[in-house]
């Protein structure tokens, strides 16, 4: 069986106000009854815009998971992954990344997804993720914003380029689902799901109800873990 009760949801960067994005987008997953806590980095930087930025969280989530006793699971709440794979190797507790969880769900609401990322850089490493995952002929296109991390928070900006990135998305690339590339984004999902008449992903739902679905059935990314026997 899984040892502890709560699903843990990191932020690896360092913005009080992104996690509160999390935690109320995540708000109706509670209902399944499961404890889940979201968590600020300290040790991360305001935003996670690129590669580098992303691999220097990973010793300090590393750290901040292991102290975590009372974990039933984590989800590593940053597009791209960082860590996702290290920190399976430390525990057999459930352990979910959201571009990971978005992608595959993407997979099963339509035939091409459309990736919305925040700034150009973060392109690559969404689609050397993507190779690894193998999915890449179910790509449509990924297509950035121009906003970073912080500029999110203006509702009126994102919610305009969002609406026109999702457009080109699914007009002239040939999307039927599309995938918020941000953690930062949840509060916009329902709205531009509404204005572009498809479904639009939000990565960390997706992540923390997938985590749920695996504590219940203690299932376990590890032979041998917590569910072998």
């Amino acid at each position: 069986m899984i040892n502890g009760e709560i699903l843990y949801v990191i932020n690896p960067n360092s913005s009080q106000d992104l996690t509160k994005g999390i935690d109320d987008s995540i708000a109706p997953l509670r209902a399944f009854g499961r404890e889940i806590r979201c968590l600020t980095l300290a040790e991360g930087p305001s935003g996670i815009e690129s590669q580098a930025q992303a691999d220097e969280t990973i010793p300090h989530m590393l750290r901040l998971a292991a102290s975590l006793s009372d974990a039933a699971g984590f989800v590593i709440a940053c597009f791209g992954d960082p860590g996702v794979h290290a920190l399976r190797d430390r525990t057999d507790k459930p352990v979910l990344g959201i571009q990971e969880s978005a992608v595959s769900t993407a997979m099963t609401l339509g035939q091409r997804f459309g990736i919305i990322a925040i700034l150009p850089a973060s392109i690559p490493r969404h689609l050397r993720s993507l190779g690894a995952m193998g999915v890449t002929d179910r790509l449509a296109g990924d297509r950035a914003l121009n906003l970073g991390v912080a500029a999110l928070r203006d509702a009126t900006t994102t919610m305009a380029r969002m609406e026109e990135v999702g457009r080109q998305l699914r007009d002239q690339d040939g999307a039927d689902v599309l995938i918020l590339g941000c953690a930062g984004m949840a509060r916009y999902r329902v709205q531009l799901e509404q204005v572009l008449d498809m479904p639009v992903v939000d990565p960390c739902q997706t992540a923390v109800a997938m985590a749920l679905g695996r504590i219940t059935l203690n299932q376990s990314h590890k032979i041998g873990g917590t569910d072998a026997h």
